[in-house]
């Protein structure tokens, strides 16, 4: 604003008092109007004083208008700043230039710093600055001194309940004008509270920590899944493949990933897309490729993504599964089979008691009526067929019984060579002339744990049946080659027969005949089951070589292909190193007849002590033909067919009996009870049991109980008075005779 000039009035303080253009007390031009010097005289300077005075009066109202309304702006200004300072929700201070005495402090600020009335005053800052805190905070004030500003995070304030307060430091520096001298510089700090962040922060971290510990959890489940799991994307290619995949697909993990999902499950690949209502789906069983096409079943589940950007794939593999289930199926066949061998074998223990005693007593009757019809030759034709056809049945129930019974065989040391020997020699009496018969057997063999009789008769079947198939092929010629060499039986086999994982020896039949085919070999071994002509076979001969084998602990195997012959190879534990006796199951001796014309007497002629002989059974047939029998020979027979009045008899009369013959199935009675009686009643009274049905349970009874000897049905005529003789001639020695 323009300064007036004044110096006028020093000039006209100069002028004469009675000057009468002056007036002292003349009144002035009011100041509110303004005028232009333009418009006042040029020669009045008075005038123009005066104007200049008005338009400085009329700035000087402007400036102060301008003035006041700065103050107002600054006032206004000010009282935001205390409002905004205060309701800041931070902790805000304001630092003296040395940075530790507090000028002002928000509420926020005396609630963190000072929140009961008992707690040091916040009168000072750098005291509730940690002992650890204190240089970075030191260095934080100057460099904001120096730049303007500056932050300390995670540091720690010791607050006054004993508590701390974790939180970042942020420091403004503001230069404050004084009246004097040059400004001087405060401090604006704010703090934020980083407890609530730090503790989502730890809280966040262990939630990461746990993420990643479940992550390689299930990573680690993926890689030890024992299914195939298989992650693809929306557009099918595999973003997952775990090494069960690899294994499964035969394809590395690196080689597989980024492939479409059906280079190794084109059936999934084409349902997926039809698939995803539902967030689950069992597809069920599959035909998978592997990477080198080969074709492997598999059963297959999916699992959806909520948003379908994922779906994972379980792909199992069946093959294991197929393989445990043919198995299964073949070991629940071969219980099958046999539970109805077992149940062939106790039917056949059942009916040998009446059919032995049926096939006793067509034997004993021929043999009367041989006697009797010496002079009619056509009537002894008759009656030879009918013994004939007789001792065919009886061979016939000797089969069956082999078949049946369970008792162990008499097991020692067999060498192979030995036994096939043994066998030749059986056969060669009856081998046709253009069968050829060829023995391959090492003598330097270990010896075998076996029962030398029923070897040689399993060997005999088979050769037997190599015989027959050979005939019937109508050839010109055949070839029987028997071996024996050290083998260890196939897994198929060791699970079949439930065998030791160990050597075994191995004794084959192989011929040249017409073979068997797949159905045929099932059945084989079933008893009656026959492929020879009627009249020709019973189809027992290998039903009775796979009994023999399974009381051997050992096995019989089958390798057979129409046209190309058969081949049944034996196989037969090795003796233990440690076994030098010989292995036997007890049971009672079998008395061995001497041969006829050895026999003490003719079957017409009496002895000359005659003797007293009890008969018990409950076949009426067999009671009359043994009576007729043995009162032929001479002795005087009391037969019984209850055995409760054979007893009764015995009690009665002790001193009039010397032998009793009692047969062991009766009833309601066992022969047993009968022989216990009897040695109750008469201690040395010999006692007999006969029995077509025999086992080591009924030998090691018998034996117990006290009986001399166990005949076993049917038996020749002559057996049975040879077995009657020597029981009533001790002296004669029959007990060297024995079996």
């Amino acid at each position: 604003m323009r300064q007036p000039d004044l110096s006028f009035l020093v000039h006209r303080q100069q002028l004469p008092d009675g000057d009468a253009s002056f007036q002292a007390d003349a009144a002035l031009p009011p100041l509110d109007v303004l005028e232009s010097a333009a418009n006042l005289p040029q020669d009045d300077p008075l005038a123009t004083l005066i104007a200049e005075l008005r338009n400085y009066q009329a700035e000087l109202e402007v400036q102060n208008q301008v003035l006041n309304y700065s103050q107002a702006v600054a006032e206004s200004a000010s009282e935001r700043f205390e409002a905004l300072f205060a309701s800041v929700p931070l902790p805000l201070l304001v630092l003296d230039d040395a940075h530790d005495m507090v000028i002002q402090a928000n509420a926020m600020a005396l609630g963190a710093f000072q929140p009961q009335g008992s707690d040091r005053l916040l009168a000072s800052f750098m005291p509730f600055v940690s002992q650890a805190d204190r240089a970075r905070v030191e260095q934080a004030f100057a460099q904001a001194r120096a730049h303007g500003k500056s932050e300390v995070h995670e540091m720690v304030f010791n607050l006054g309940d004993a508590s701390t307060m974790q939180g970042d430091l942020h420091i403004a520096c503001i230069e404050v004008p004084r009246q004097e001298g040059p400004p001087t510089a405060q401090f604006m700090c704010a703090i934020i509270d980083q407890g609530p962040l730090l503790a989502e922060r730890r809280t966040l971290q262990q939630r990461n920590t746990q993420l990643l510990a479940s992550e390689k959890r299930l990573e680690a489940v993926i890689n030890a899944s024992m299914d195939a799991i298989i992650s693809v994307d929306k557009d099918l290619r595999i973003t997952v493949f775990n090494p069960t995949a690899a294994a499964l697909f035969a394809c590395a993990s690196e080689e597989a990933l980024g492939s479409h999902l059906s280079r190794f499950l084109p059936d999934v690949a084409a349902t997926l897309p039809l698939a995803h209502v539902t967030t689950q789906a069992l597809l069920g069983e599959m035909q998978a490729h592997t990477a080198s096409g080969q074709r492997v079943a598999v059963e297959v589940s999916v699992a959806f993504e909520h948003d379908g950007t994922s779906t994972t794939v379980f792909a199992r593999d069946l093959t294991s599964r197929k393989r445990t289930e043919a198995q299964r199926s073949a070991l629940e066949m071969q219980l099958r089979e046999a539970h109805k061998m077992q149940a062939l074998g106790t039917m056949a223990g059942g009916i040998a008691h009446d059919f032995n005693n049926i096939v006793g007593a067509i034997l004993g009757n021929v043999e009367l009526a041989k006697t009797d019809s010496l002079h009619h030759p056509q009537l002894l034709e008759s009656l030879l067929e009918i013994e004939k056809a007789g001792r065919r049945a009886r061979d016939l129930v000797r089969q069956i019984l082999t078949f049946s019974r369970n008792e162990p065989p008499a097991r020692r040391a067999v060498h192979p060579l030995q036994a096939i020997r043994e066998t030749e020699k059986l056969l060669r009496m009856g081998l046709p002339p253009a069968i050829e018969l060829t023995i391959d057997a090492p003598p330097d063999l270990p010896p075998m744990l076996a029962d030398p009789a029923q070897v040689e008769q399993a060997l005999f079947n088979l050769t037997n049946n190599a015989v027959h198939a050979i005939g019937s092929a109508g050839t010109p010629r055949g070839s029987i080659a028997i071996s024996a060499h050290l083998a260890m039986p196939q897994l198929s086999l060791v699970q079949r027969f439930d065998l030791m994982p160990d050597n075994y020896i191995a004794l084959s039949v192989r011929d040249n005949g017409p073979g068997m085919d797949a159905a045929t070999q099932e059945r084989i071994f079933e008893p009656f089951f026959t492929t020879k002509p009627v009249g020709q076979g019973t189809g027992l001969g290998l039903a009775v070589v796979h009994g023999l084998m399974r009381t051997h602990e050992g096995a019989v195997e089958v390798q057979s292909q129409p046209g190309q012959g058969c081949c049944f190879t034996l196989y037969f534990p090795l003796l233990p190193a440690s076994t030098a006796a010989i292995f036997t199951a007890p049971r009672l001796p079998r008395v061995k007849p001497q041969p006829p014309a050895a026999l003490p007497v003719a079957l017409h002629t009496a002895p000359q002590v005659q003797h007293h002989v009890m008969y018990v059974d409950d076949d009426p047939a067999l009671v009359l033909l043994v009576q007729r029998l043995l009162r032929r020979r001479g002795y005087q027979v009391t037969t019984f067919e209850d055995p409760r009045a054979a007893v009764q008899a015995l009690q009665e009369t002790p001193r009039a009996f010397d032998l009793v013959v009692t047969d062991y199935n009766m009833p309601g009675y066992c022969g047993l009870d009968l022989l216990k009686a009897a040695q109750t009643i008469r201690p040395d009274l010999p006692v007999a049991l006969a029995s077509g049905y025999v086992t080591s349970d009924i030998s090691e009874q018998a034996l117990a109980a006290g009986a001399l000897a166990l005949i076993h049905k049917p038996n020749d005529v002559s057996e049975l008075c040879a077995i009657v003789d020597q029981l009533l001639h001790p002296k004669a020695d029959w007990h060297g005779r024995q079996e």
